[in-house]
């Protein structure tokens, strides 16, 4: 997964952990066997999650002799290159996580298989959700144990429709939404109407004005909060993917549509922020949900590790051509297959996703457990911490709209593949006047010539 910005600082940068994995001891038999446990790839790098993972840390290592639990945290921004650095240089840690489909893609095939020691522990897989087990397993192959599922949803925030004198966004799906007073589907073009009636400028004139100032927008009406890897933007178009079974870049015409209508939210119709509106001040450098000044944002659950306020609700997703797509995100710890301690490391993979150690972890990131057993435990914390009533049971709705195939799926060269979809992301959110298709057409020209040459190398 893609995540918020923030300044956090690297608790132990890539050179103290080399320092620390070759200073490993070379006398006494019974040292503790170091473990290190490698956060950033996914969500955890913020400060109080990094608080709540090095309790956990902390009580791990008081509750045995035998393993030193070292937590490493990197800036979700630069661990992925911090990662590849350490592996690189021979200094990799043990452990990653919590990592999702992003982070996993692009460290494909270096996760340990630990089937086998699944086997040889006689662990008990039944205790997770079915599906949270086989999203674990690649090629046959079972790199992780799943800790949490991260619904989608769209936070709204109902002091903001109340000024408009707008009604809320649906509480369940299949609902109509309540426009003028007429009963309309509640879909991405009246998201887009309701969006635009949402967003002001400085003098209070909303988007849909012959008053209004583009120049001088306050209040914004809908933002992809964290949208991450381009293929997420468009997902509440559907699911699709970029690469077909020979090896094709293809481009769903539903999310050409999706990237023309988020084109002309940014640049035409202006309810959503510009890139440098979206990293300004007004919006927190990137927070631009918890700044206040968006009245809708489509967020996964584990947002709600970053939203400190209780002025906030969450509501459906709005629906194309009649259906829903929620994409569904999914956290698993992993064991490099690097690691020269795979009883130890997995001993402690046991450890953090056992449940009384998940909930905990679970409560700072924000996800819902991959246990069903956890599940009412789980909302009951989110009840107490957001007071306000947050509607849970459209959050849980989400799981059964889940995006198939996933916008995490790995692509051909997937590397070079997401960054040239990244660059087409950041560009068409910076840059005005563009014909999008054509801006599609060549996105595919170019990923086809890094497709072809991952075959190519194949050869």
């Amino acid at each position: 997964m893609n995540y918020q910005r923030n300044t956090l600082r690297t608790v132990m940068s890539f050179v103290a952990l080399g320092l620390l994995i070759m200073a490993a001891p070379l006398g006494a038999q019974d040292d503790p066997v170091t473990i290190t446990w490698y956060v950033g790839l996914g969500t955890g790098s913020e400060p109080s999650q990094v608080e709540a993972q090095q309790a956990i840390a902390d009580e791990f290592n008081t509750s045995q002799d035998d393993i030193q639990l070292e937590l490493v945290i990197e800036p979700n921004q630069t661990a992925d290159a911090t990662l590849r650095q350490l592996i690189n240089q021979g200094n990799a840690p043990d452990i990653v996580g919590p990592v999702g489909g992003t982070g996993t893609a692009a460290f494909q095939g270096q996760f340990l298989n630990i089937a086998p020691l699944v086997e040889e522990t006689g662990y008990d897989l039944d205790q997770f959700i079915n599906a949270t087990v086989e999203a674990q397993r690649v090629d046959s192959e079972l790199i992780g144990l799943p800790i949490a599922i991260f619904p989608a949803m769209l936070m709204y925030r109902p002091a903001l429709f109340d000024a408009a004198g707008l009604e809320y966004p649906p509480t369940s799906y299949g609902e109509p939404y309540v426009l003028d007073g007429e009963e309309i589907p509640w879909s991405m073009q009246t998201l887009r109407e309701v969006a635009m009636r949402l967003t002001l400028d400085v003098n209070g004139n909303n988007a849909t004005s012959p008053d209004f100032n583009p120049q001088t927008v306050v209040q914004w009406g809908f933002y992809l909060q964290n949208a991450g890897p381009m293929r997420q933007t468009v997902t509440l178009f559907g699911a699709g993917s970029l690469v077909d079974e020979e090896g094709n870049a293809v481009m769903p015409d539903f999310w050409r549509e999706g990237f023309n209508w988020f084109y002309d939210g940014i640049w035409q119709d202006h309810f959503i922020p510009t890139l440098d509106q979206s990293y300004s001040d007004r919006l927190n450098g990137g927070a631009a949900f918890p700044s206040g000044n968006v009245a809708m944002a489509r967020a996964q659950l584990w947002y709600t590790c970053c939203i400190t306020d209780s002025e906030w609700d969450a509501g459906a997703l709005p629906s194309y051509d009649g259906q829903v797509t929620a994409q569904l995100h999914s956290d698993a710890f992993r064991i490099l297959e690097t690691t020269e301690n795979p009883e130890e490391a997995f001993e402690v993979l046991t450890y953090l996703t056992n449940d009384d150690v998940s909930l905990n972890l679970l409560s700072a990131y924000g996800g819902l457990p991959a246990r069903q057993a956890e599940q009412p435990a789980f909302f009951a914390e989110m009840i107490r911490r957001y007071p306000q009533g947050v509607n849970w049971n459209v959050v849980q709705a989400g799981i059964d709209l889940a995006d198939n195939p996933s916008h995490e799926e790995p692509l051909l060269n997937n590397e070079l593949a997401n960054e040239r979809i990244d660059e087409f992301r950041l560009y068409i959110e910076s840059t005005p006047d563009l014909n999008i298709d054509a801006e599609i057409d060549q996105l595919l020209i170019d990923l086809q010539e890094i497709y072809d040459a991952t075959e190519a190398d194949a050869e």
